[in-house]
């Protein structure tokens, strides 16, 4: 793991933050026509109707940076639909860190699906209820990763902090490199209530909003000798060594307590042989 690291490292272009253009940042990779991007770049639109959803991805690689993305959801019922915005590997044993957004009836609230792939491996999944209508306006959210923790964000909250364990045997994403994708589509024998309710086709097209799709982080390309440390004034990157202070961690704690709606850490039934090391630590 180590050697395939620093191979990886090696190969990495210079650190970089990306405008938020759509243009210059991503590629409409499916929908036949049903992702737009719009207001010369500033935008992006993606609809599910019942023949197909649609998706895009950025068009570069990346080990480790901050990712945020400004959302607006499917208005309405959303029921069945599920809009991403997530980092992944490709290929057998990928890793993965995801921001998933569950629709609902009219008048109930989005879940938000967070969880973290290493080496092909999930099931650390954390949901949430938001403290806000994120249709009706848009809201920021962001994945930080560096080679200590995964942080999730909404509008600067922190909301989860994953900790790399591997000191403890448990598979941390840090030797992958990952695009970003986002999608809408229909998932409606899961998403919604366990799938006990179903995508109504007579709301299509559904549609959801992105904008200010910003990256700061070490894209990976050929020939390139490193990832730069620091900024162009001298100064290290905020997301490398990110972690919480005082503050932050009572926000994860109020999120947690008043907002969290499911946690892989605490379903005996689903893990009647224990739950894995991070669940015992407490530290943020």
């Amino acid at each position: 793991m180590a050697s395939h690291f620093l191979l990886i490292s090696i190969l990495m272009g210079s650190l970089v933050v990306a405008s938020a253009n759509f243009n210059n940042l991503a590629e409409i990779t499916w929908g036949e026509g049903r992702g737009k991007i719009t207001e010369g770049g500033k935008g992006l639109s993606l609809s599910l109707d019942k023949l197909s959803g649609s998706g895009f991805q950025s068009k570069n690689e990346y080990l480790f940076g901050r990712f945020d993305m400004q959302l607006k959801l499917v208005p309405g019922n959303s029921a069945g639909t599920v809009t991403t915005f997530f980092l992944s590997s490709q290929g057998k044993g990928h890793d993965e860190i995801d921001f998933e957004f569950l629709g609902n009836t009219t008048g109930e609230p989005y879940t938000v699906h967070t969880n973290v792939y290493s080496q092909g491996k999930g099931n650390k999944e954390q949901q949430f209820h938001l403290w806000f209508d994120p249709t009706a306006a848009f809201h920021t959210y962001t994945i930080v990763w560096n080679a200590n923790r995964i942080l999730f964000l909404v509008d600067n909250i922190p909301i989860r902090v994953y900790n790399n364990h591997e000191s403890n045997g448990i598979p941390f994403p840090k030797s992958q490199p990952m695009k970003v994708y986002c999608s809408l589509w229909n998932a409606d024998e899961w998403a919604t209530q366990g799938g006990r309710v179903k995508t109504d086709w007579t709301h299509a097209p559904f549609t959801a909003y992105y904008r200010n799709f910003k990256i700061d982080g070490c894209a990976v390309t050929s020939g390139a000798s490193s990832c730069k440390s620091t900024d162009s004034a001298g100064n290290a990157k905020a997301w490398q060594n990110h972690e919480l202070d005082a503050k932050g961690r009572n926000r994860v704690r109020w999120v947690q307590s008043r907002h969290m709606v499911y946690n892989y850490c605490a379903d005996k039934k689903r893990f009647p042989q224990g739950y894995s090391h991070e669940c015992k630590s407490s530290r943020f």
